[in-house]
């Protein structure tokens, strides 16, 4: 179990590395399948003290806060319809302070899928990713 997710994590860390076109080519999905365009990600956060789950969205590279904790996300991979369901986010994760500076207490990827692989360890807070936003066809036309 553990090679897997080790597995799961350098292919997704290489898919990060060569974009997501390297992705579409080399996963065997047929030819015009490819993965949904996205434009960030939505996370969810626990407050282990009052017990709250909250969802919210993130948009690529802003600022959302989460209790004492700044989250920005830098990526966020959909698999395409045609695969496993699987959402991958590339998360920046710092912690304020009012009295110091900020710490960075996460940066890597999550997986929607198996949480654990790649956790926030907090005392306070816990936060996953649950999916990618995914484009508007709107925004795909004015961009392309």
């Amino acid at each position: 179990m553990k090679r897997r997710a080790f597995l799961y994590a350098a292919t997704i860390s290489a898919i990060a590395v060569t974009g997501s076109a390297a992705l579409v080519q080399s996963s065997g999905t047929p030819e015009g399948t490819a993965a949904p365009i996205t434009t960030g990600a939505v996370l969810q956060g626990l407050d282990k003290v009052t017990a709250r789950i909250s969802t919210f969205e993130v948009p690529f590279d802003r600022l959302v806060a989460f209790g004492s904790l700044t989250i920005q996300v830098r990526a966020c991979h959909k698999t395409p319809p045609t695969e496993a369901p699987e959402s991958t986010a590339f998360l920046e994760i710092e912690e304020s302070f009012e009295n110091g500076p900020d710490r960075q207490v996460f940066t890597g990827w999550m997986f929607a899928s198996s949480p654990a692989v790649s956790a926030l360890e907090h005392p306070v807070y816990d936060v996953w990713v649950v999916d990618c936003i995914k484009a508007s066809s709107s925004d795909v036309e004015s961009s392309g």
